[in-house]
């Protein structure tokens, strides 16, 4: 197993050491992971948070590491011995795997002495935005597919072996039932999928013997690729003619594959072919470059395709490559008291919501999501009350709840130093998945132009952070 301890960069340890220097490493800091608005990431899934953990639990400075950092003559000696027995001691709080988050909600969030907690910021992120980035894409195609089931065929086009494989992982999380890649099947217990590309076509002095053949092997799991030549005029019948030859034979075809061409005229034309010939329980996958828009579209044109194999634009989430999560400081010691901080910028979005947090959602009378309300951890609701929120911008927008619940979305995962949460099985993370997402309402899951949905602060956070900006302008 490969020790990813220096998964981090430079300027992280050069920190480390400077809080060394000027004796403050043993100071409590808070540091939260969010993301902010950003194109197509009005909401996302988090995703990576047990291989984050596993990173936390497994660093160790190796000799080599040692002797590496000594040779870049830029430490001192103290902070080469300390990391030695380096060992992750403050606490660690997440929201859990397949939650839907919203823009500049805690995702998880390190307490812990400045010195470790300034470690884990890159590796966190790392792990963390990757895996949130595709289980958020993946959910949106899924989404879109309307009922039809996703593949994941992208280990070919992924960055990389670890992109291929977590980013398998993900999709997993954010919807997506089967995959083709044999190794994450084997890591994850993810459900593995694939029959013939066109190269099995191809090899056969012609198609319909190539059918046969992969017909005689693959009885009972025969789904042919039948766009090598010409899908309707040649593919579909040579297919029909097999699957007529296998249910002779007591057999039942599993369906056809259409990797080209116009999906939403050739599944159409496909399935009456398909229908007339009685092979009405065979179903038709559809593959090639499809994405959330192509799957909207294709749902308006009728398109009858049973389950679609989506490999580039969901692994690489084509279209947005990059979360853009954060790691930035909420809070720090100082005198023995914890005092919140506050990244104060220009840039409206860049400004971040300071001290230790949590995020409650708030559930109406049928039990679905309507708010989240990011606020201070030691705050306390009592939903006998009416509770009001406001538009973080425009605060004259207010929404009042009478008949609602809550629930807090962040879980206690390390304290002092320790793991407490049970981490479940990826399975039971979909299923989860699932259910996070069935919460809201169908105007906040559509594609285009989904309506708001509200994300206001405490009155107490609110505040806090409103005194935090007046001070910071006067001096």
């Amino acid at each position: 197993m490969r020790n990813l301890t220096l998964l981090t960069d430079l300027y992280e340890m050069t920190m480390m050491d400077g809080y060394l220097r000027c004796g403050s490493e043993q100071n409590i800091g808070v540091f939260d992971i969010f993301y902010r608005q950003s194109k197509g990431l009005h909401r996302a899934v988090a995703c990576g948070l047990e291989q984050a953990i596993d990173w936390v639990k497994n660093i160790h400075f190796s000799k080599e590491d040692i002797d590496y950092l000594k040779g870049l003559n830029i430490f001192s000696d103290e902070f080469i011995s300390r990391l030695e027995n380096f060992k992750f001691t403050g606490d660690i709080y997440a929201v859990p795997e397949g939650t839907i988050v919203f823009p500049y909600e805690p995702i998880l969030t390190v307490k812990a002495p400045m010195f470790e907690a300034q470690f884990l910021e890159t590796a966190l992120l790392n792990i963390i935005n990757h895996q949130t980035l595709i289980a958020t894409k993946a959910r949106t195609i899924v989404d879109s597919a309307y009922g039809a089931s996703i593949s994941e065929f992208g280990l070919r086009r992924a960055q990389g072996p670890d992109a291929g494989i977590y980013g398998t992982r993900a999709t997993y999380v954010g919807g997506c039932g089967s995959t083709s890649n044999v190794l994450a099947g084997e890591m994850f217990d993810i459900p593995v999928k694939g029959t013939i590309a066109h190269s099995w076509v191809m090899s056969f002095p012609d198609e319909i013997t190539a059918f046969r053949e992969y017909a005689r092997q693959n009885p009972d799991g025969c789904l042919l690729l039948v766009d090598t030549y010409d899908t309707l005029k040649q593919g579909v019948p040579n297919a029909i003619k097999v699957f007529d030859e296998l249910k002779a034979n007591g057999h039942k075809p599993v369906g056809i594959r259409i990797d080209s061409g116009d999906l939403a005229y050739l599944s159409k034309e496909a399935r009456k072919m398909l229908d007339k010939a009685g092979h009405e329980d065979a179903k038709i996958f559809a593959s090639g470059d499809i994405d959330e828009e192509i799957l909207e579209s294709l749902h308006i044109q009728g398109a009858k395709i049973d389950i679609y194999g989506i490999g580039t634009r969901m692994i690489t989430s084509y279209d947005n490559p990059s979360l853009g999560g954060v790691y930035k400081l909420a809070a720090i010691e100082e005198n023995g008291k914890l005092v919140p901080k506050m990244k104060i910028s220009n840039t409206t979005a860049k400004i971040t919501n300071p001290g230790l947090k949590k995020t409650i959602r708030i559930y109406d009378e049928n039990g679905m999501a309507r708010a989240d309300l990011i606020c201070l951890k030691d705050e306390v609701f009592d939903t006998t009350k009416p509770l009001t929120i406001y538009d973080p911008d425009d605060r004259w927008k207010e929404t009042t709840f009478t008949n609602y619940s809550i629930k807090e979305l962040m879980v206690d995962v390390i304290k002092d130093g320790k793991v407490v949460y049970d981490f479940p099985t990826l399975q039971e993370i979909g299923k989860y998945a699932n259910k996070c997402i069935n919460e809201f309402y169908p105007e906040y899951r559509r594609l285009m132009y989904p309506h708001k949905y509200k994300v206001d602060l405490s009155d107490k956070l609110y505040n806090l952070k409103q005194e935090l900006l007046t001070k910071a302008t006067k001096r």
